[in-house]
């Protein structure tokens, strides 16, 4: 017996070895430039091999030398800071800012664009204010690039009296700099909210990258929108603040957005099961359904396929002020 369980110890640290070699590997190549960081990354992999052996060849001083390295390594990843000070693109050189009072919010650093294409577009920035006492409810919209597994997700709260206020989490890029989600993983881009017009952050993806984006009311009451509202405005101007770093895996466009809820639906009574869907964002719909969030009484199938909203937002024209409503033609309404 204690044969075996020696055994067991040795697989359970040649794992733990092989996986802190791999997340430092893949730290080195995405962290260091060019060849300097495949260099460091094979010298650090081939280090994690020979004390993986080590362990199985009675060789202590491989695994202990593995160890320090890894400590090492480890330091200078804490010590990466994010910051607010770099070279943006133009869509993401400005972070939002709210305010409430009187029952109005106030959103300062308001991105209103009008995207021909990715790179041919007019910039425009604005400070525009919302009734909350007014809010109707929220949207959500889920824009899918490549498969059905990873789709964007942006929310969109509605009013009474003014355009919707759609707001996305996305990766800081620099100028210059490509989206990796392996990148993503190891400190290499920063998280930024953008608040928007609709007619910006969705004809983005529908017009100008011809994304298949799909829409879905959401089963909330004005109370519970204004919440969530409320509660992304707070997370929103501890961003401007405090840089944060963005996580493909923990810190992204969904996981921050189910914490955000979290936060606030125990108010609500609602229960929020954590479900691999989250992460897998592309099959959210389901889980939607599941917990109630959207309409019931459709099949699931249905329900995406009346959400398609991509060819109606490629009729209009980019500035197109009936955006809002011609989107939301034929879409299911809520059930609240």
């Amino acid at each position: 017996m204690s044969r075996l369980i020696f055994v067991l110890l040795q697989v359970l640290l040649t794992l733990l070895v092989l996986g802190t070699a791999t997340w430092g590997v893949g730290l080195l190549v995405f962290r260091l430039p060019g060849a300097t960081g495949i260099a460091a990354a094979s010298g650090f992999g081939l280090a994690g091999l020979a004390g993986a052996l080590g362990l199985w060849t009675g060789a202590p001083r491989l695994p202990l030398a593995f160890a320090v390295l890894f400590l090492g390594l480890l330091g200078w990843w804490s010590s990466l800071k994010p910051s607010h000070d770099r070279a943006w693109i133009p869509e993401l050189a400005r972070l939002p800012q709210m305010a409430v009072a009187d029952s109005r919010l106030t959103v300062s650093n308001l991105r209103h664009f009008t995207w021909r294409t990715e790179s041919d577009y007019d910039q425009r920035w604005e400070t525009r204010s919302y009734d909350l006492a007014r809010i109707r409810g929220a949207d959500l919209f889920l824009s899918y690039w490549s498969g059905e597994a990873i789709a964007h997700l942006l929310i969109s709260f509605t009013f009474e009296d003014s355009d919707p206020l759609t707001i996305s989490i996305e990766i800081r890029r620099e100028q210059g700099e490509e989206w990796s989600a392996l990148a993503g993983f190891f400190r290499n881009y920063e998280m930024a909210y953008v608040a928007a017009d609709e007619r910006d952050l969705i004809g983005l993806r529908t017009q100008a990258r011809g994304e298949d984006t799909r829409l879905f009311r959401l089963n909330a009451s004005p109370a519970q929108a204004r919440d969530l509202l409320l509660a992304y405005a707070g997370d929103i101007n501890r961003l401007a603040q405090e840089p944060r770093w963005y996580n493909t895996l923990t810190t992204n466009c969904t996981t921050v957005v189910y914490e955000l809820v979290r936060q606030v639906a125990p108010g609500w009574r609602f229960s929020l099961p954590l479900d691999p869907r989250v992460l897998l964002s592309g099959y959210l719909p389901g889980y939607l359904q599941d917990i109630g969030a959207v309409r019931r009484d459709l099949r699931l199938d249905e329900l995406v396929r009346l959400g398609r909203i991509g060819e109606r937002a490629r009729s209009l024209p980019p500035d197109s002020p009936d955006f809002p409503r011609v989107i939301r033609e034929g879409v299911p309404t809520a059930r609240n």
